[in-house]
């Protein structure tokens, strides 16, 4: 008797889960899978991250792509397959990208007046970038491979997989670089510049979009209208003049 109790589930319980279970098998055998996935991780991952008052380590982006990487390694989902609905929240990233020339249009006047600091400000944070990422891979003993694919880290992951291609690295690996940068830096920018005193939110924002891409642009949103439309400008910015100028670059500093 006690055998049939550990193997079985009481009544009303095994009940509650039935909806459950055939809403499950539902989702599993279509592409909804892939989209009430990322959804529902993003909404609960935005839910905790609002009531910690936005907290740097309650990153939404973070927490959702830690909570989708366990339940497609717990539930031996491929990844193919959990892309087949992903894709939609994917391609719905273009026209949130292209909204983000409502706020600098507004804005116009007064980045027209700072066009010259801003353009500087974008220069040196690309080199630095640079500097930073192949001279650190460099010193470790970094493979030309991983000196292409690092390259291009900071500007958003659709623009550093092409990049990464046609200068002879890896997409994938520029993706995980990519998408890497952007997480660390949306973790780490918010105490950093307070440690160093920057209260300038368009400064703030810039400085946020220039070295995180999309997931940096985000956190600037989520703390200060100005910010975002900063880093939406500091976003777009690089992610042309990286296009442009690291296949031609990647000439002398990769080999």
């Amino acid at each position: 008797m006690s055998e049939s109790r550990a193997l079985t589930l009481p009544v009303g319980l095994s009940g509650a889960l039935e909806p459950l279970a055939e809403v499950w098998v539902y989702l599993a055998a279509t592409p909804l899978f892939g989209l009430t996935l990322t959804l529902g991780a993003y909404v609960i991952a935005e839910r905790v991250s609002a009531r910690s008052g936005r907290h740097p380590l309650a990153n939404p982006v973070l927490w959702s792509v830690l909570a989708i990487i366990v339940v497609l390694a717990a539930t031996g989902t491929p990844y193919r397959r959990y892309f087949e609905g992903a894709q939609f929240v994917h391609f719905l990233l273009g026209t949130a990208t292209v909204a983000l020339a409502v706020p600098l249009a507004r804005l116009w006047p007064e980045l027209r007046a700072r066009a010259g600091t801003l353009l500087l400000a974008l220069l040196l944070g690309a080199a630095t970038s640079i500097t930073v990422a192949l001279g650190t891979a460099w010193a470790l003993g970094g493979s030309k491979l991983i000196l292409a694919s690092l390259l291009p880290k900071s500007v958003t992951a659709p623009i550093a997989m092409g990049i990464a291609e046609r200068i002879g690295g890896s997409a994938t690996l520029a993706a995980v670089f990519a998408v890497t940068t952007g997480i660390v830096g949306a973790l780490i920018v918010t105490p950093l510049l307070n440690a160093l005193s920057v209260r300038d939110w368009a400064a703030r924002g810039f400085a946020a979009g220039l070295a995180a891409h999309g997931i940096g642009t985000a956190r600037a949103w989520s703390i200060h209208p100005r910010a975002g439309a900063y880093a939406s400008l500091a976003m777009g910015l690089h992610g042309i003049a990286g296009a442009l100028l690291l296949p031609w670059l990647a000439r002398w500093l990769v080999g």
